[in-house]
Parts: C-alpha cells; structure tokens; sequence
C-alpha cells in the first residue's frame, strides 16, 4: 500500500508539474538577442495590436546562450531571434529546429560616451592605440555566450591585418578581461556609469541608447557580404555542441536568422509571429527603423525545410 500511495504521489507531482509548465493557446515565448531588445520591444506591442488577448513572454539573453537553453535545458520557447544565423545552424539544426531563416543585418562599432578618456582624439587610425592605453578600461562580450562576443574578437583580428600590426588582437584581446559580460547589452550600464570608456558594440544599439561610436573600416567592420572572402581568412574557437567539443567561428559578414524550435508549444501562434517579423511594412519597417538593414529574401541553406508559406523570405542556396 505505501508503495502504491507514493506511486500515486509522485504520477501526480509530475501531473503538476506539466499543467505548471503548460502554456496557453494565446501565450508566445520568445527568446531573442540583447541587441534585438529595443526593436523587438516595438514589433512585439505591434503584433499584440494585430492580435488581441496574446500574452507575449521574452527570454533576452546572448544568442549562443538562448540556444543552450532550448538544446540543453529544453525549456520551452515558440520563435528564436538570433544575432547571427549560424547559431541557429551549428547548436540547433537539425535535432531542435529544421530551418533558419534570415532577416538582418548590423556592423561592429565602438562604443563611448562623451566622459570616455581621450573621446575628443579617437579615430579610423588610432583608435587601437587609445584603446591599449593603460588609463582606458574596455569592455566586451562573452564569446561563448554572444556572438558580439566573438565577433568583436574577429574584429580584432581584422585589425592586425588591415593595419599590418603583428600581436594587435592578442594585445585587444588580453586588456581588462575583467570586463568581458555574458551579452553586449550587460556592458551598457558600466559604460554610462563611467566604470568603461569604451565597449565594442553593435551599431544598432549605440544609436537606440543615443550613444556615440567610431564607424570602421569595411574590412574590419564585419558588415559587407560583398568582403565575405576577406573575412573568411581569420576565426575563433569556441564552446560546442558537447561539453569539451570546440567549433571554429570564421569570419563572416553579420546576418540575424530566426527560427521556430521543434519543441515549440504554440506553434501556429510563432508561425503568426514570423510572419509580421517578416513584413516589410511591419516588423522588417522596424528593423530598419532601429538602425538595422533587413535582407529578406535571401539564400537559405534550409529552403527544403522552410514550410510553404515561408519559402517567400528566402531564396534557395545555390
């Protein structure tokens, strides 16, 4: 009898426990990039206009970190918004999502504020040297959790070659590790608390927070497709599928893909979601409105698996 009175106990903690994690039929969970935090915020109010009576949930977090959380700790999640594409190909397809479809674009930057050290001298040409100066503090993302993370470290690397210094990259790398944070976003409040002068960032965000940044050069910025081939020649090591697996990131002109995961509890609801994300007079409107050029359609290397009413965003991988 008492094993069977436990047996009942533990059926009905796991009943419990599955109606706790439940999720309405008028409920979305999406988990997004720090740097899609401001746009999204105003496509999402949208959308809810659109559809009265939906609850939209958001998970914001760097985009390898959301996809962790989906591919780890299976947590349940309708649409994933990630700062770039190929997060989506390397943890998520095709065990928990089969397609990725891409939606925008966005340029490395750095970031200061009018109280930063030596802001009035900044420029294309010194500004590697500003920020090796032993007075200056600079902060970074986290590589393993956020593609600006690693991204700024191939901007770095792309320095020493356009500016011919050999050491440069480690020499950036290397200064106030103490400042490295799990998203981009993280290191804002530091930068306008003066405890940085300068943070590599996303222009996007730089110009919703009304921040200043110094624009680089096109062969270091990570922002033309057409230099695709120049910024194939350097890459960085990171964290894989597995515990102790490790990937190589290479060099690659910036594209932000969405997604709907497999385990998505409402998905017609997601489908609704990416459909306004994809309009160019709605969501895509946003988007370059909050200072990020859109590329809908384009090659998508999971056309055959993009559902039908999808395959309009994209164009098929020649």
């Amino acid at each position: 009898m008492k094993l069977v009175s436990a047996l009942k106990s533990i059926i009905l903690t796991i009943l419990l426990v599955n109606l706790m994690n439940a999720q309405s039929p008028n409920q979305l969970t999406i988990f997004h990039a720090g740097s899609l935090t401001v746009p999204f915020e105003k496509i999402i109010d949208g959308f809810k206009k659109e559809n009265p009576g939906v609850e939209v949930l958001r998970e914001i977090a760097g985009s390898r970190e959301c996809a962790r959380k989906i591919s780890e700790l299976n947590k349940p999640c309708d649409v994933f918004a990630s700062a770039d594409y190929m997060v989506i190909d390397q943890l998520l397809v095709p065990e928990y999502a089969d397609w990725n479809l891409k939606f925008a674009t966005n340029e490395m930057t750095i970031v200061y504020t009018e109280k930063s050290r030596r802001a009035k001298e900044i420029n294309q040409k010194n500004w590697y040297e500003v920020l090796l100066d032993k007075n200056i503090s600079v902060g970074r993302a986290d590589p393993n959790a956020d593609p600006c993370g690693y991204r700024t470290i191939l901007t770095m690397k792309l320095a020493e070659l356009f500016y011919n210094k050999k050491g440069l990259a480690e020499k950036l790398k290397n200064k106030n590790q103490e400042y490295i944070r799990p998203k981009e976003v993280d290191l804002l409040a530091l930068l306008e608390a003066d405890e940085l002068d300068y943070i590599f960032l996303y222009r996007s965000v730089a110009e919703q927070h009304g921040l200043k940044f110094l624009t680089l050069p096109d062969k270091i910025n990570l922002k033309k497709a057409e230099l695709e081939d120049y910024y194939k020649q350097v890459s960085v090591e990171l964290n894989g599928k597995k515990p102790g697996e490790k990937i190589s990131q290479v060099g690659s002109s910036m594209v932000y893909g969405v997604t709907i995961p497999k385990n998505s509890p409402n998905p017609n609801l997601a489908k609704k979601f990416i459909h306004y994300l994809m309009d160019k007079n709605k969501g895509l409107r946003v988007m370059r409105e909050m200072g990020q050029p859109t590329v809908v359609p384009s090659a998508c290397d999971t056309y055959d698996k993009l559902p039908t009413e999808f395959k309009k965003y994209a164009s098929k991988k020649k």
